[in-house]
């Protein structure tokens, strides 16, 4: 950002930098509630086109409800929490209500998993049934179901006994359905939330909403889900959209391109051509636009509270055929934008009910010790920012260091030379100069792989095992669309996300970012008109990653024995690859046992204790 906009941005919205604590000599950091910004922010350029119907949206918040707090750029444009997005939401329904238009909020599923809001919980606890509470208090028009809704059942159950109902009728699960015992105890498939939903806007305008996710596979037992091409045969789906309302509402955790939105567009305009249709998606984590016809539009709004999606429709005459006017925008949700777009300023923007929001999250940090700190991390680590085997990238970082340091404590074999190998995937996001607490260590790597290992392995042949796993993960990169579809469908996303990561650093060549001013963040071009992002940013470097990663070879001669340590996720392919590089022994699962009692997920919290106090 240059001088002179980081000065206009600091008079015009009174932006005061709070002193950082020393966390020196300290184990407890305080998540306090940032009044300001604690770096300047550009505010947006230009307002908010509004229509005759409005949507704010969200997608894949993935429990990022207390907002991004770290300093390093790009995280303060996402610095706003779920008490400023209420706020904002509040002075939004003021300002629909002065144009007397329609202003609706929906969501496209995914609550769970990725902080430690959500994932912070006690033993005994079921993920993110706390923070989900602050959720149901925003006004959501319509909710979706997401595939992390869905892994595990005590979560599918909580969502519908304990969320759903909540909606009142507006948590919807077209799609999905739940076992649960009748009231003879005899068991029953029943929708989670509900199929779909009929109401009036405040501006008396019908509405037809269905909340519908794509073809997963990878959900628990007694929960079903039904594939999207034969839920749009199904008679309750026909006669749901066999009357005629104002407008479609379709919200739902599916990619708005490439995957089965046609499916349901199609069977709408079978029965009504000219209806407009919104279509609120998700799941792929990324921004995204497109239009299936002149009276459609349909939006992705991003992960991870990173951005808030705006859309706005202005209706004409039923039974007309001509293009809608429609607008859509990706909001940094930040206060700097909140502010700007509701008209409000510093001393006029907190509500009552936003700041009550923004405390209950701040006491459930407390409550799961999410601001316990581990240790100060010295510089940023990304994971795919940086190269691979740079020294600030995270892959780096977590093989390299973590790993060894983390896996040698308290461990018989520790003075055993080895090799370690864990798959890349194990890194969900991040790691950011400064404190790095407890809720960090969700953020970073929140799965339970564990470490197993094989003793007398040849340090040859353990090396060469992770030459052919790492040629085996490029390959695996190249695969035909067959496996990329397998993948979809068990809801793994990341490739995606990385893939539009890639696109938009390519689209800016070094000579073109080196003379802008902007602050990084996401760049988007979607199939839309017009810009898209509410401020301009330089887009964020990005490089490929490998799928698998170890730690430095022990200096040791081919023939020395060692142990052969690996993550469980991948198990039964380092077998086969492990036999398939020497011939002197057949390896089985026999001769494979647990190298350390700690899991992934607690790894980084130790290696920070012993390495960054």
């Amino acid at each position: 950002m240059s001088r002179g906009l980081r000065l206009s941005a600091l008079l015009a919205l009174c932006v005061a930098v709070a002193a950082c604590p020393d966390d020196e000599g300290h184990h407890h950091h305080d998540m306090q509630r940032r009044e300001y910004p604690q770096v300047p922010l550009a505010p947006p350029t230009r307002p908010l086109q509004w229509g005759d119907v409005n949507v704010i949206h969200t997608t894949d918040s993935h429990g990022w409800l207390l907002g991004h707090q770290k300093l390093s750029e790009p995280e303060p444009n996402y610095s706003g929490d779920f008490g400023d997005f209420a706020s904002f939401v509040s002075h939004m329904k003021r300002l629909a209500l002065e144009k007397d238009v329609d202003l609706l909020l929906v969501d496209s599923g995914d609550l769970h998993d990725g902080t430690g809001i959500s994932d912070g919980f006690p033993v005994g606890g079921i993920d993110a049934h706390d923070a989900n509470k602050f959720i149901a208090e925003l006004p959501y028009d319509v909710m979706a179901i997401g595939n992390h809704e869905l892994y595990i059942y005590a979560i599918t159950l909580d969502m519908h006994q304990s969320f759903a109902p909540k909606l009142n009728g507006r948590y919807l699960s077209s799609n999905v359905n739940i076992t649960v015992p009748d009231k003879h105890g005899n068991p029953v498939s029943i929708p989670v939330g509900d199929r779909y939903a009929k109401f009036k806007t405040r501006k008396g305008r019908k509405v037809t909403s269905l909340g519908v996710i794509f073809d997963f596979t990878g959900n628990d037992k007694n929960t079903t889900v039904q594939k999207v091409e034969d839920m749009v045969t199904e008679t309750w789906f026909k006669e749901v959209i066999e009357e005629e309302p104002d407008f479609f509402l379709l919200v739902g955790h599916m990619a708005i391109q490439k995957n089965k939105w046609p499916l349901v567009f199609n069977a709408i305009r079978a029965v009504h051509p000219t209806t407009p249709i919104l279509i609120f998606g998700g799941h792929t984590h990324i921004r995204d636009c497109v239009q299936l016809d002149g009276r459609s539009m349909s939006l992705e709004s991003g992960r991870y509270m990173e951005t808030v999606g705006w859309l706005s429709m202005d209706l004409d005459k039923r039974g007309s055929t001509g293009n809608l006017t429609f607008s859509r925008r990706y909001l940094d949700p930040n206060r700097v934008t909140y502010e700007w777009h509701s008209k409000r300023n510093n001393f006029t923007f907190d509500t009552a009910y936003g700041r009550s929001i923004t405390k209950g999250l701040e006491q459930l940090a407390v409550n799961y010790d999410l601001n316990f700190v581990y240790g100060t991390a010295p510089q940023d680590y990304t994971i795919s920012r940086a190269p691979y085997p740079a020294n600030n990238s995270l892959i780096t970082l977590l093989a390299k260091q973590v790993l060894p340091v983390a896996l040698a404590i308290n461990n018989t074999r520790a003075d055993v030379p080895n090799l370690i190998i864990v798959n890349t995937g194990s890194l969900r996001f991040d790691v950011f100069a400064g404190a790095f607490t407890k809720n960090d260590q969700f953020t970073s790597s929140p799965f339970t792989n564990y470490f197993l290992y094989i003793p007398d392995v040849p340090a040859g042949v353990a090396n060469a095992v992770l030459a052919e796993l790492t040629k085996e993960g490029e390959t695996r990169r190249r695969r035909d669309l067959e496996l990329e579809a397998q993948r979809d469908a068990h809801g793994d996303v990341d490739h995606i996300y990385r893939a539009w990561l890639e696109r938009m650093d390519s689209a800016h060549d070094a000579e073109r970012r080196g003379t802008q001013n902007n602050t990084l963040g996401y760049v988007t071009s979607d199939a839309c008109p017009g810009v898209g992002d509410d401020i301009p940013h330089t887009p964020l470097p990005f490089y490929s990653t490998p799928s698998y990663a170890a730690s430095d070879p022990p200096a040791v001669s081919d023939d020395t024995l060692i142990d052969l340590v690996f993550d469980n996720f991948f198990e039964p392919q380092l077998l086969t690859v492990l036999n398939g590089v020497q011939s002197d022994k057949n390896y089985t699962t026999a001769d494979v046992a647990t190298y350390s009692p700690t899991l992934i997920n607690a790894m980084f919290g130790q290696f920070a204790q012993a390495k960054w106090n």
